[in-house]
């Protein structure tokens, strides 16, 4: 996936200490998501509807301990 148009964004719950996850979502083939620590190490890419999911779940607490 080309990502030379990637906007990334963090959570506005970080910390801003550089220990967060990236996530630029405004790409037309889906959501890619990097480390801040090491974004060189490479970038995962989901689906739309993965993400939208994923999303969906978080807020309805399903991945809470």
């Amino acid at each position: 996936m080309d990502l030379t148009g990637a906007k990334w964004h963090t959570s506005s719950r970080s910390s801003g200490n550089g220990e967060c996850v990236e996530v630029a979502d405004n790409l037309l083939d889906g959501v890619a998501v990097r480390d801040t620590k090491d974004r060189a190490a490479g970038t995962l890419i989901f689906p739309r509807g993965a993400w939208a999911a994923f999303i969906e779940n978080t807020k309805a607490g399903q991945f809470d301990l």
